[in-house]
């Protein structure tokens, strides 16, 4: 007859006396107790003297012997058991502890709130701990230039920029035709159509083409950043690098953090000119604005500062995105699973970097009447 079929059955009756007998009968063992597992369990009265009955019992194995001695207690008596099963109940109440492992106990609210900020606090000085060791790198390269691997970094020039061109050109298009659009509206019911040009530029100029554009990367290129790092990692060839004596900051993220800076001004002023365009095709559509009477009101408009203030942005947004994506993927741990959550919380940490930045530059920019 299988496990299944004798499954594990006890009984607790009085002995007489201030004794109690639980008896025992079917397969104690894994697939025998799973049922008996789930169910409350009976409890001998306290004080008494237990006898355990195995005189029935068809299997015994480890898991049905521990669950036996925490139903009868470690102080029961055994009657009726076979010479083996005796000896491994024996064996498990010496060496096997009857406790059940304590029960998680959810934090409350203050303790959750307290160990996040700790948690974050740690990620934060991780990131800058993390920067410190590349500018360190970089320092050491800069007294050797041959250490400094051009031909990566303009791959990363070629992956990071070039591939990304038609992503970015549209999108900055569009986004020049909606604020035109949005915009252009509000303009025409004061008749003030030519200020259309004022706001397309000063807004894509300033804000929209190098935010825009650096959180595309963000999400194209920091991701792909941590996934590399984190997959090298899964499968060693980082300590690989190390143990050949080489440098996996300057192998892996100096390029990237070399090539990134000089793509993203590159793709921001490309995104300027793909945005202006859009708000001036659409400011002759719908505001029948020519477009030289567009550009003329644009030069009027826009100062070289204003154009300077956008593009001068671009590289500390590019260091932001090299350098949370390339970390994120040195703290991936040794899973694909790992690798997946490092990879999304790279694309929202550099997000949330690059607008708390972009915040700041407006705030300073304010001071200094730019």
């Amino acid at each position: 007859m299988g496990e299944a079929a004798e499954a594990a059955r006890l009984a607790l009756e009085p002995a007489g006396e201030g004794a109690a007998r639980t008896r025992t009968a079917g397969a104690w063992t894994v697939r025998g107790i799973e049922a008996l597992a789930r169910a409350p369990l009976p409890a001998a009265p306290t004080g008494a003297r237990v006898v355990l009955d195995g005189s029935a019992v068809a299997a015994l194995d480890t898991a049905g012997a521990w669950l036996l001695w925490r139903i009868a207690g470690r102080e029961a008596e055994l009657e009726g058991w076979r010479p083996g099963f005796a000896a491994l109940l024996e064996l498990v109440r010496r060496h096997t502890g009857l406790g059940l492992p304590p029960e998680a106990r959810r934090p409350g609210p203050l303790a959750a709130l307290g160990a996040r900020v700790v948690r974050q606090a740690r990620e934060a000085w991780s990131l800058v701990a993390f920067v410190g060791a590349v500018a360190l790198d970089l320092a050491r390269a800069l007294a050797r230039p041959r250490r400094l691997r051009p031909g990566l970094a303009l791959q990363e020039v070629q992956a990071a920029g070039v591939s990304a061109l038609p992503i970015v050109g549209l999108l900055a298009f569009l986004m020049g035709i909606v604020i035109a659009y949005q915009g252009g509206v509000q303009l025409r019911s004061y008749g003030a159509n030519i200020f259309v040009a004022d706001l397309v530029g000063l807004s894509v100029l300033r804000e929209i083409a190098p935010l825009i554009t650096a959180i595309l990367l963000a999400g194209r290129s920091g991701s792909a950043y941590t996934a590399q790092i984190g997959t090298m990692r899964v499968t060693e060839e980082i300590d690989a690098l190390r143990t050949l004596g080489l440098s996996p900051l300057e192998i892996l993220v100096a390029p990237k953090l070399l090539g990134l800076v000089l793509a993203l001004p590159l793709l921001t002023v490309y995104a300027d000119a793909l945005g202006v365009a859009g708000g001036m095709l659409m400011a002759q559509w719908v505001l029948e604005v020519s477009p030289p009477a567009f550009v003329e009101r644009l030069h009027q408009a826009v100062d070289l500062s204003d154009y300077l203030v956008g593009v001068g942005k671009a590289p500390v947004f590019a260091a932001l995105i090299a350098l949370v994506g390339c970390h994120r993927g040195f703290l991936a741990g040794a899973s694909a699973d790992s690798v997946g959550r490092q990879t999304t919380l790279s694309v929202v940490q550099a997000i949330f970097l690059i607008i708390v930045t972009d915040a700041a530059f407006s705030v300073v920019f304010s001071w200094l009447g730019l």
